[in-house]
């Protein structure tokens, strides 16, 4: 499919909007969250029944404004404050035109996290038994972000003579990495396998494990690909040929392996006092009675 995309689009020629009604234009863009969020809804709800289940279909339900709130507001947040302040505070009414793009992964993910962290309070819920469930969700929001990038023309790659290399509209004359296509692939569906195949094998029985490893995983995808996307024009590299998101990228990478390192399987308490290897609990005989 790659191969003919690229065929046919030597040059990047994808109208951002994917329906037009007189004055109402639906952009890819925003196609792009509704399937991440809809679609990441749906795989929670299939996660939550999987050991240890300590959290219901209900809850996942109601999470679902919240999350939408925090990657929302958060991604749009951290795109300000990290990509575009100077920009923003020029004209700060631009900050509400979410629908012209401008949204950062890193900001959303700390906002998703402040958004799970409340949630879990507020429902008296382990934080890491949600995190951990959004870190396999995710992927599929990132998957569908990145295509919706490389549809707007936006975040291209650093010039390339590869042979699928594509020149973007506001990329300058010279043909360059579709880095948009590269990050869908890495972040969105290789991450996606990866930590699906591991909650199959129970690894959200140890708390924490799961969200480590998708800061891991995000973050090393996120670092290399980054050797491939065209830094921010108003950025441009940080201590020497360091990028902004490589910068962000190893405070991921670093907690990431703490956490996966820290995690412990989840005590039930049907495991509790020998009842995991078939044996019961020892009794004690005290005044005729048993006691435990």
């Amino acid at each position: 499919m790659s191969e003919v995309l690229f065929a046919t689009l030597p040059y990047h020629d994808i109208d951002p909007v994917a329906i037009s009604l007189g004055p109402l234009a639906i952009r890819w863009y925003s196609l792009s969250y509704i399937a991440g969020l809809v679609l990441g809804w749906l795989y929670a709800r299939w996660l939550v029944r999987l050991p240890p289940q300590r959290m219901t279909l209900a809850q996942i339900d109601d999470f679902l404004v919240w999350a939408t709130l925090g990657v929302v507001l958060g991604g749009r947040l951290g795109y300000v404050l990290f990509y575009n302040f100077e920009t923003y505070l020029a004209t700060p009414l631009a900050i509400l035109r979410v629908w012209e793009g401008g949204m950062s992964f890193h900001g959303g993910l700390i906002g998703v996290i402040l958004a799970a962290y409340l949630f879990t309070r507020k429902h008296g819920l382990p934080f890491l038994l949600l995190a951990d469930i959004l870190a396999c969700v995710t992927p599929i929001g990132l998957f569908f972000g990145r295509l919706a990038n490389f549809v707007n023309g936006e975040l291209y790659g650093r010039p390339s003579d590869a042979s699928w290399a594509m020149v973007f509209p506001t990329g300058g004359p010279e043909a360059r990495h579709p880095s948009q296509l590269y990050e869908a692939g890495l972040e969105g569906l290789l991450l996606f396998f990866v930590l699906f195949a591991f909650a199959r094998a129970g690894a959200l029985q140890r708390l924490g494990w799961i969200g480590g490893l998708f800061l891991l995983g995000y973050g090393l995808s996120r670092f290399v690909v980054e050797f491939f996307r065209e830094p921010d024009a108003h950025i441009g590299f940080l201590f020497g040929a360091a990028t902004m998101g490589q910068l962000l990228s190893l405070p991921m990478i670093v907690v990431g392996v703490i956490l996966m390192v820290r995690a412990k399987p989840e005590r039930r308490p049907d495991t509790a006092g020998g009842k995991a290897n078939g044996k019961k609990p020892a009794q004690k005989k005290t005044g005729g009675r048993s006691t435990r």
